[in-house]
């Protein structure tokens, strides 16, 4: 064999450590618990912007000023709404699809009707993009309303983006509150350094194919209940626990038999993730406004007996263990939370790929080769 094909490179399984790309998009800083876009904290964000201003921030890199924020919603909404036959093929995918696989299947779909997306052109992948951010909403809203038999809600050119969401979603408006703890929800979602599915979007535009498939790779692999997943299970931990009393026992025999505990821990943070301080106040609202709460107390004591169990070693709280709370809360099913998340990341999908596009390389790592040393002999079929 070749000495290219045996040389010995840095290993990390499954990349963990390595770096791949620079962005000046986000960043997180686990060890102090502290995430930035675009040279903002996420806890100044969650309380004076929302998300359409995150969004533009995190596609354009600076804070659009009134008209170049007026601009911007106002091309969210004129796209936002989706044709017939979208609605059309949602009603059927849904029937027999779990929420995450319609997803996928309908920016695939929508992609498959726009006959220049193919062209690598960055302007061109930038307007999809827009028209991704802007349609996502409506699609996950759609495929909520079909898993319940209901009819469709059209987007109302009036409502925010997170409100339009919650509306079109349950078929009423929400109050002040409902639209702030959405809101919030979405931008503290929007941007995770180069997660999981997020290096899914980057590897596919790498090969510049079009963001209808980088989004399609991205929505893959947020499904995987080890990234997207999570706050799904994690709120099913919580109503199986029950009660804040039964929480020592539960938790304490799911440690001792190493199960993973959905909502704690995380592969970068080794503190109290930022963004489940903010949320664990909502939940705490929430789920009293909507007389659901022991579901909160139970939640608080898992916490706690988690942090006096584990805190030790650097496993806290993650975004997952309050958001699916929140969530369920204020009317969702735990099906259609990943896409909800969705719903805030695509912001950040889009604009990782487009700043990876703007000075692209295709992707080619490495596998460390394992196995035979030596070359083998073929035996023939007939004769082994």
């Amino acid at each position: 064999m070749s000495d290219e094909s045996i040389q010995e490179t840095q290993f990390s399984r499954g990349l963990e450590g390595i770096i791949a790309a620079e962005t000046k998009i986000g960043y997180v800083d686990g060890l102090n618990g502290k995430l930035v876009y675009r040279g903002y904290d996420i806890n100044v964000l969650a309380e004076q912007s929302n998300y359409e201003e995150v969004s533009y921030l995190l596609l354009k890199g600076h804070l659009p000023s009134k008209d170049e924020y007026d601009q911007y919603v106002a091309g969210l909404k004129k796209s936002m709404d989706l044709e017939k036959d979208e609605y059309d093929l949602i009603s059927q995918v849904s029937k027999t699809s779990h929420p995450m696989s319609t997803l996928r299947t309908m920016v695939s779909y929508i992609g498959g009707k726009d006959s220049g997306s193919v062209e690598p052109d960055l302007e061109k992948q930038e307007d999809i993009s827009v028209n991704l951010i802007a349609k996502l909403p409506t699609i996950v809203a759609a495929i909520n309303r079909a898993t319940q038999g209901r009819e469709f809600v059209k987007p109302d050119p009036d409502l925010s983006y997170s409100s339009n969401f919650f509306y079109m979603s349950t078929g009423r408006k929400p109050d002040t509150v409902e639209a702030r703890m959405l809101d919030t929800a979405l931008m503290l979602h929007a941007d995770h350094g180069m997660n999981a599915s997020t290096f899914a979007a980057m590897l596919t535009i790498s090969t510049l194919s079009d963001m209808y498939s980088a989004v399609t790779s991205a929505v893959s692999t947020l499904k995987g209940p080890l990234h997207g997943g999570a706050n799904e299970r994690a709120l099913a931990l919580i109503r199986k626990v029950g009660t804040p009393e039964n929480a020592d026992k539960v938790i304490g025999d799911m440690i001792e038999k190493k199960e993973k505990i959905m909502g704690f821990g995380h592969r970068v943070y080794k503190v109290y993730d930022p963004r489940a301080k903010i949320l664990k106040e909502y939940a705490k609202y929430v789920a009293e406004k909507n007389n659901k709460p022991e579901l909160f107390h139970t939640a608080e004591k898992i916490e706690e007996v988690m942090i006096n169990k584990l805190g030790s070693k650097g496993i806290f709280p993650n975004v997952d263990f309050y958001s699916g709370m929140i969530y369920y809360s204020m009317g969702f099913e735990p099906e259609i939370f990943t896409p909800i998340f969705a719903v805030g990341r695509i912001s950040g999908w889009v604009s990782r790929a487009l700043e990876y596009l703007s000075d692209n390389r295709l992707f080619r790592p490495k596998a460390r080769y394992i196995g035979e040393s030596e070359l083998r002999k073929y035996t023939p079929i007939n004769e082994r």
